[in-house]
């Protein structure tokens, strides 16, 4: 199934768009249209095409040396609503080069696109595992891997759920590991005999993969739960079932915090809520991750893609957008400039 949805964006305001954005998968700007499709196991996926005016990533160009071209990225959910909103910020002077970002999951984005060559860039929640390494070499695609933020996974439970607002790691394994318990009074004999209503990522989401390693480990993930790429669907089902818990990046929930509770976590030093301030000083354990995107070598050779890639770098110490309008913790500006150069080492070969 796949459908469009136009979304003024004069009506709404940064966060709201983003919020739109993420949720529906839909959002106009500057010629810069969003699609979300439903396909394979991957989940449904949100995709934006984003058409914007010439000019390069610091300075407005003359229209006779206007960048063009396409520029297509997939990837893990987490990271979309950035990758969008920086998008959205190079459209306003580039309407000659059209984006195209699709949410697959970062698992699906490396398997199903980028490492078989078909996007240019493939965002991820997590490091690139060695089997994606091995595919990409096989099909001859060479990257660089890019710090883009630093993000807080959040557990989420129902606003009227007033006893699992703080739970241990080992709690946490409890409700979410391969043999998981049915019964919140599973977990804690004072909680209730109520069945767990779990909501979570797709095994194609790096946030999925991220989960396991730092909170089930060899225990694996639970079958039984709602899976899907789509954050807000997580949001949408927590909020709609009194005794359910999900989990996806904080953006989301920094979106919309009033329609859900986000729970205290304790790795044995206390409880901590997750926030910006408490991703960026490391007391949010273990659920506290870089995330990424990675570049295609090969197409940090056309100008459109190199000066995208420059812009996004250049953005990820912006606080008011990576922090105030998206909601991960930004990059630090000797983490920026070590990436800047990575990526304009990458960008001579590929064009030297």
């Amino acid at each position: 199934m796949a459908h469009n949805q136009e979304v003024d964006t004069e009506a709404m305001t940064r966060r709201g768009s983003l919020a739109a954005l993420a949720g529906a998968g839909a959002l106009a700007l500057a010629g810069c249209t969003e699609t979300e499709s439903d396909s394979g196991g991957d989940g449904g996926s949100g995709s934006d095409s984003s058409d914007s005016s010439g000019s390069d990533s610091d300075s407005e160009m003359s229209s006779d040396d206007a960048l063009s071209g396409s520029i297509n990225i997939a990837g893990s959910s987490t990271v979309f609503p950035l990758m969008s909103a920086v998008a959205e910020e190079f459209a306003e002077a580039n309407s000659e080069v059209q984006i195209d970002i699709s949410s697959t999951g970062s698992g699906g984005g490396f398997a199903n696109f980028f490492c078989v060559g078909e996007t240019d860039f493939n965002n991820a929640s997590r490091p690139i595992k060695e089997e994606e390494q091995e595919l990409c070499a096989e099909n001859d695609v060479e990257y660089i891997e890019l710090i883009a933020a630093t993000d807080a996974l959040t557990v989420v439970i129902n606003n009227n759920n007033d006893f699992a607002t703080e739970m241990t790691v080992e709690e946490l394994s409890q409700i979410w590991q391969s043999d998981a318990a049915e019964l919140w009074s599973d977990v804690r004999d004072e909680w209730p005999d109520e069945e767990i209503d779990r909501y979570g990522a797709a095994d194609t989401s790096g946030t999925y993969d991220y989960f396991i390693e730092n909170v089930m480990g060899e225990d694996g993930h639970t079958s039984d739960y709602q899976a899907t790429e789509q954050d807000n669907t997580i949001a949408q089902g927590v909020s709609g079932s009194e005794y359910a818990i999900g989990y996806f990046g904080f953006a989301y929930y920094f979106q919309n915090p009033d329609e859900l509770t986000a729970v205290a976590v304790d790795n044995g030093d206390g409880p901590v809520l997750p926030s910006l301030e408490t991703a960026a000083s490391g007391e949010y354990q273990p659920l506290s991750r870089s995330l990424y995107t990675y570049p295609s070598t090969s197409s940090l050779g056309e100008e459109h893609v190199a000066e995208f890639a420059r812009y996004f770098v250049s953005q990820t110490t912006n606080e008011d957008l990576v922090a105030g309008d998206v909601g991960y913790v930004p990059a630090t500006e000797e983490t920026q400039q070590e990436q800047m150069q990575i990526l304009e080492d990458a960008i001579e070969q590929a064009q030297g």
